[in-house]
């Protein structure tokens, strides 16, 4: 758009000045917006180009020659807004957030560690994990109630973890960009999968882990 603007010019401006005006002209004061876990920056006022304008009317003619790349360069930020709104439907059609497989997907260096004193010494069984990860169903988180079996009796010295598990080196889906930290339950059915913007139980119908013999 920047190019077929210059090429209608009568005077044509240095490239690398142009360069400079749209990136000026971009900075705006916008309005933060968080939706889906996507942030949201909606441009409010130009002020990018007031300060274009400020400086570049003080010679004669100068204004007129950078003013539309200056409002470009506003507008722009509108297509990069209708991008990322056009990008959420996308994201979830390609990375849905409610299947595990999103998250785990290469786990050709996948292994379990302990995180908790209670934790047996037990191995990820890759096979099986791979399989699972296909029929895994979404079950509800139950805080209060975790939270509840984690507190030690007046007797017991040892605190019940409900996810004493951590699966590490296992990357998520290519492309999909996603953090995620995954728990594995003490029987080996559950997995909670944290991310930045959400949290995900599933469970399977076999153990995904192994003791060690």
């Amino acid at each position: 758009m920047a190019y077929k603007i210059y090429r209608k010019q009568t005077y044509k401006p240095k490239i690398w000045k142009i360069i400079i005006v749209l990136i000026i002209g971009l900075f705006t004061f916008s309005f933060h917006w968080m939706l889906f876990g996507t942030l949201l920056r909606i441009p409010l006022l130009p002020l990018g180009v007031w300060v274009l304008y400020f400086i570049l009317k003080q010679k004669e003619g100068r204004w007129e020659t950078y003013r539309k790349f200056a409002w470009l360069a506003f507008m722009g930020n509108f297509i990069f807004l209708a991008l990322t709104l056009l990008a959420i439907p996308l994201q979830q059609l390609v990375y849905p957030d409610d299947n595990p497989s999103t998250y785990i997907s290469n786990i050709e260096n996948a292994s379990v560690i302990n995180i908790h004193p209670s934790a047996k010494e037990q191995i990820v069984n890759k096979e099986r994990l791979l399989n699972e990860l296909k029929t895994m169903k979404e079950a509800a988180i139950m805080g209060a109630e975790w939270y509840k079996d984690s507190i030690a009796y007046e007797d017991d010295d040892l605190v019940n973890e409900r996810f004493p598990y951590q699966l590490i080196e296992v990357s998520p889906l290519w492309g999909s960009g996603i953090s995620a930290i995954t728990y594995i339950e003490e029987d080996g059915k559950g997995l909670l999968i944290k991310t930045p913007q959400k949290q995900l139980y599933v469970r399977s119908e076999s153990s995904v882990l192994e003791v060690v013999e």
